[in-house]
């Protein structure tokens, strides 16, 4: 049996790369919270500065992604498919995806959040962030669970991590239901275009968190099988 064959057969372990890119992803949802604030200071050019950054984060994800899409090996001597893990590393990169959306449309509209919307909006941004923070801290217990079989403690472990993060989207759904309120109360007084796409903004920012408890729910599925 041939040496190449065998490397083949027991290829590096794809567990840290996905962990790279879901580090990769978090540190593109991270430059919102600054950007936001920006915007919030009605600061175009740091806006500006900062969406350029979070489309470069998201390219460097996306390369990522498919460098590891073109690496993985068919047969894995693991308990995850290859599917699976594939899956997996999809949901990460529409999160990074989403942020780069949201930046891209406050930063091309040169958008202004109606004061009514500031703080309210930036802690929903904030614990939309939180939700692709928990989504990370489980995908870095994939290589433990891989050594452990998918058993015991450590899977009781993840679970819990992954109802944290089920709570922490719970609270941005209730945020985001509180944005809409407000936006409702004061959209007469806005122009109607400038009223849709703050619905859109607010929808896409809870799309975050969403995408993020996907991540987990992906993992979880891991666990199941």
């Amino acid at each position: 049996m041939s040496s190449s064959y065998l490397t083949g057969i027991f290829a590096t372990s794809p567990v840290e790369p996905m962990q790279s890119h879901m580090d990769k992803v978090f540190a593109c949802v991270s430059e919102l919270i600054p950007f936001v604030e920006a915007v919030l200071a009605e600061d175009d050019e740091q806006a500006l500065t900062l969406k350029k950054n979070i489309c470069r984060l998201e390219r460097e994800a996306d390369k990522l992604k498919k460098s590891l899409r073109m690496q993985l090996p068919k047969s894995l001597f693991m308990p995850v498919s290859r599917r699976d893990l594939l899956e997996v590393l999809t949901m990460q990169d529409k999160v990074a995806n989403r942020a780069k959306d949201i930046s891209g449309l406050m930063s091309g509209r040169k958008m202004r959040l109606p004061k009514q919307m500031g703080v309210l909006y930036l802690a929903f941004t904030q614990r939309c962030l939180d939700a692709c923070a928990q989504a990370r801290e489980a995908i870095h217990e994939l290589d433990e669970l891989l050594e452990t079989g998918f058993k015991g403690n450590e899977v009781d472990l993840v679970v819990k991590m992954l109802g944290e993060l089920d709570r922490i989207e719970a609270d941005t759904d209730r945020l985001q239901a509180d944005l809409r309120d407000v936006l409702f109360e004061i959209e007469k007084d806005l122009p109607p275009i400038d009223a849709m796409f703050l619905y859109q903004m607010i929808d896409w920012t809870g799309d975050v968190a969403d995408r993020a408890q996907r991540v987990g729910s992906r993992l979880q599925i891991l666990l199941a099988r």
